[in-house]
């Protein structure tokens, strides 16, 4: 295999991909290269990355931190670990190895999993359960599920006179009217060299000035990979931008709404099945009945999903109707108001493009056409990454193993503006109907032990935590301010 545009340095060093690292490999590139530290990182409930610093002492020790991980407090971690049991191990997988970016010495840092007392992986942890889902849908159906984030934020930071940012009109802007587009590529540079799958980072529709300050919305979107590393790869993005922004005096957020009447932040899906190496959504003209049945089960299993992918009362600020966030639960193609929308994907048009471009090149003859995703629009920075990409795998299982699911999904195609059509089932307009919905529909998430169930009644009391189910009523009543909401979640995620 050739990685010479190979942008991880670790893979350039040891000859192989990241896939193949082994520990033999981490020592000998630690070695070689003089490096002094080692950090464990791991994903607590919150949503953020964690750290565990070891200074290397002997080949002995790192060894030892690499084979055997450390044991870490799963109390102060995770709500659902009872303090009197609460020790856990964090083992290091050694694939995620990557050089920190940001450290004065030279520092490896390496993701880890959650094991219990007795060495299994912990059955409640969210990278775990996404492993049961996807374990779940390969064993009923011999398909794997690849998905890609879409992660959209806001920068905020003084004022800049000279070519002023212009309210939504942000969308792929470039500089000088682009603002802060340093701390987009930097990231993303990073992130490469970090091993993530990127696809591209942009300027977002978002900008606004208020209080003497800019507020500008910028997206990194990644490429498709096995859902049980697409979750890394989002937490690994939040992580990047808060360290390049807070460098730069800048203040970054995840927030789903910063301000009512301005674009919020969504962290949208897209998701393919693939069997064999196969995408299984399209087979070169048009969407497959096989992705129907997905999209079907994305639909029957939305309201719940809402538990895991909005999980703050300014999450459903942001889900809204004529926006372009969704409320209806529908869908339909490259249509920005439904819940799960088909985006082009390069169907039956070949390389009649390229040579059109192109007219003095070689036509390039038969390309593999895989591109067809299907998008789900409803999540956002809140979301628990993991549990809520374990339960997207889980409603494709659903869709590919009720035989309904074909028919579902045809019945609530639209064409037009989804949350003008009357007759359509509505996404929870607050946490606490979200939890409602969650335990309606527990027993899809609890089969084949995908979803722990004391893990799905505690995720509901966390929503119920929020006393939310009023919240619209009392906003309107200006019981609630909005801008204390949002100064409360401002750094969720």
């Amino acid at each position: 295999m050739s990685l010479s545009l190979n942008p991880n340095p670790l893979a350039r060093a040891l000859g192989k991909p990241a896939d193949e690292f082994t520990r033999a490999d981490i020592v000998r590139f630690v070695s070689d290269n003089d490096i002094l530290m080692l950090n464990l990182r791991y994903i607590g409930g919150d949503g953020r990355l964690k750290a565990l610093n070891f200074a290397i002492q002997s080949r002995e020790h790192l060894m030892r931190v690499l084979t055997m991980g450390e044991r870490v407090d799963g109390s102060s971690l995770f709500d659902f670990v009872d303090a009197a049991s609460s020790d856990l191990y964090v083992v290091p997988q050694l694939r995620t190895a990557f050089l920190n970016p940001f450290t004065s010495e030279p520092t490896l840092d390496i993701l880890c999993g959650f094991y219990d007392v007795d060495g299994q992986p912990l059955a409640s942890s969210p990278q775990y359960v996404l492993r049961r889902a996807q374990e779940a849908l390969f064993a009923e159906t011999g398909c794997r599920l690849e998905a890609l984030g879409e992660l959209e934020y806001y920068l905020f930071s003084d004022v800049e006179e000279l070519f002023p940012v212009e309210p939504q009109r942000g969308y792929h802007e470039a500089g000088p009217f682009s603002k802060w587009q340093q701390i987009r590529t930097e990231t993303l540079g990073h992130l490469v060299r970090m091993g993530c799958s990127v696809k591209y980072a942009h300027s977002e529709v978002g900008n606004f000035v208020a209080d003497g300050r800019q507020m500008v919305q910028q997206e990194i979107e990644f490429s498709p990979t096995d859902v049980t590393r697409a979750g890394d790869q989002v937490a690994l993005a939040k992580w990047v931008l808060r360290e390049v922004a807070h460098r730069r005096g800048v203040e970054v957020s995840f927030s789903p709404k910063i301000e009512v009447g301005q674009a919020g932040s969504g962290m949208h899906f897209h998701t393919r099945l693939m069997k064999d190496g196969v995408n299984q959504f399209s087979q070169g003209q048009g969407l497959t009945d096989t992705a129907k049945r997905v999209i079907g089960g994305y639909l029957s299993l939305a309201a719940s999903l809402t538990a895991f992918g909005n999980t703050v009362p300014t999450s459903f600020l942001r889900l809204v109707p004529h926006q372009e966030a969704p409320t209806a639960i529908c869908w339909g193609e490259r249509n920005r108001s439904v819940l799960v929308r088909v985006p082009l994907g390069w169907q039956g048009v070949d390389d009649r493009m390229y040579r059109d471009a192109n007219p003095h090149d070689e036509p390039l003859g038969e390309m593999v056409n895989d591109s067809q995703t299907v998008e789900l629009r409803s999540p956002d920075g809140s979301a628990s990454v993991h549990l809520l990409l374990a339960g997207i795998t889980v409603a494709a299982r659903v869709g590919l193993t009720d035989p309904s699911m074909l028919e579902f999904a045809e019945s609530r195609h639209v064409v037009g503006d989804a949350s003008s059509l009357a007759g359509l089932d509505q996404l929870p307009t607050s946490c606490a109907e979200a939890a409602v919905r969650l335990r309606e529909q527990r027993a899809d998430y609890e089969a084949h032990g995908v979803f722990p169930p004391g893990l799905i009644d505690a995720w509901c009391a966390k929503l119920e935590a929020h006393h939310d189910r009023a919240l619209r009523e009392q906003l309107a009543r200006s019981e609630v301010s909005v801008q204390a909401l949002v100064d409360r979640y401002f750094h969720i995620g």
